[in-house]
């Protein structure tokens, strides 16, 4: 079966990783022909969520250059997509859902068609995330 688009890009701290980061990474893996994932770097955690991953960067790409789906990790240093689509050409970015419609990603939208390049929006996996797991953690229901 021929694939959707030839390159694709997604994001993630991925930190814990669950199922539900697998979930993301295999449903872009299987529209793409070759997936390049950016796993944020701890000081670009730190600068947008004012919180250090518990696992570090380079023990989170490890895990995520392991997964099959995965035909390339690169540091993701920069929240600004549009820097690194200007930097390493892709066709599409694979990215959640729950700012499909917001006045950044339309702005995506608008810049990655100047460069040829789409937005497909996943949804997430319900009842997981790297946040709930801390909360677990830490003894809050």
């Amino acid at each position: 079966m021929d694939k959707k688009y030839k390159i694709g890009y997604t994001t993630g701290v991925y930190d814990m990783f669950h199922i539900g980061h697998l979930n993301i990474i295999r449903r872009a893996k299987e529209q793409c022909e070759y997936l390049i994932v950016g796993v944020s770097t701890d000081e670009c955690v730190q600068s947008y969520k004012n919180k250090t991953p518990i696992i570090p960067y380079e023990e989170r790409a490890a895990i995520v250059q392991a997964i099959r789906y995965v035909d390339e990790v690169v540091p993701q240093t920069s929240m600004d997509k549009l820097e690194f689509l200007k930097k390493r050409h892709f066709d599409v970015m694979f990215h959640g859902d729950e700012w499909k419609g917001t006045e950044l990603y339309n702005k995506y939208e608008e810049e990655f068609a100047k460069y040829g390049a789409k937005i497909e929006y996943l949804t997430h996996t319900d009842g997981i995330s790297s946040t709930i797991l801390r909360e677990k953690l830490h003894g809050k229901k």
